[in-house]
């Protein structure tokens, strides 16, 4: 192991990168498990990623404000268009967001079969690039993060309905995936919402936050540490420390159980 590999100049914007991707990732985890769209943040990270790649291939700056613009409007399209398909065809909502995800997967990788650097950026936009975060990317995701919750709280998405939902859902999805990759995208939504499944209100948002948090800490570290892909390792280490959650959770119920038995 690399012990001289845990420098706080690079691990430290990524493990910050991860808690802004957390803020707003864990409260949208349950509520896209509640209306049981497991697969939206898929498709909608995938119509955003497409949205860089067709801005890469007219030659738009890397990274620049013109980038962002094409991700947001390509992600908003798209909620448009889930919004659309879920008033029509609400029972194929699942099946429908996974067409559009992989037309939307297909449709990058088409735009970066003529790329010589296209297997480069299509793995960017999978695993991301987490170690290589700056502050400005920081400063833009968290101001996106902060507007995103100030929404949520005051009840601008309920309000809008549907869309709302979809729209907040596709900004801060675009923010992220830039920044971690779609794999990450998933798992920081997913895995802490599945594992505190069984939990309610306040704890369960403890719980989740408390997965992500350790699961990104542990998962940078040991990158780190064995010289390994980032985004890979911590998508494993959130499924660990989700694992080891549920199993004391369970643990912890059953005792309780045993202890009102008579």
């Amino acid at each position: 192991m690399n012990w001289s590999a845990l420098d706080w100049g690079i691990l430290g914007p990524a493990f910050i990168a991860g808690l802004l991707v957390l803020l707003t990732h864990v409260p949208l985890g349950a509520q896209v498990l509640d209306r049981g769209i497991v697969f939206i943040d898929l498709a909608i990270a995938q119509i955003a990623g497409l949205g860089v790649i067709a801005a890469d291939a007219v030659g738009l700056p890397e990274g620049g404000v013109a980038v962002q613009i094409a991700a947001v409007v390509s992600a908003l399209l798209g909620a448009l268009l889930l919004t659309w398909t879920e008033r029509k065809a609400p029972r194929q909502q699942e099946a429908l967001i996974g067409v559009v995800f992989i037309l939307a997967a297909c449709a990058g990788i088409l735009m970066l079969s003529g790329n010589p650097h296209g297997g480069e950026h299509l793995k960017d936009l999978l695993v991301g690039q987490i170690l290589w975060v700056n502050t400005t990317q920081l400063i833009w995701l968290a101001g996106v993060s902060a507007i995103i919750l100030l929404a949520m709280v005051l009840g601008w998405v309920t309000k809008l309905g549907r869309f709302g939902f979809y729209a907040v859902f596709a900004l801060a999805v675009t923010a992220s995936v830039q920044l971690v990759g779609v794999y990450l995208v998933f798992s920081s939504l997913i895995i802490p919402a599945l594992a505190t499944r069984s939990s309610k209100g306040g704890r369960q948002l403890t719980g989740a936050y408390a997965i992500g948090v350790v699961g990104y800490a542990i998962g940078l570290a040991l990158s780190a540490l064995l010289d390994l892909p980032s985004g890979a390792v911590i998508v494993w280490t959130l499924a660990c420390c989700a694992l080891v959650w549920a199993v004391k959770t369970k643990s912890l119920v059953n005792e309780e159980m045993g202890k009102s038995t008579p």
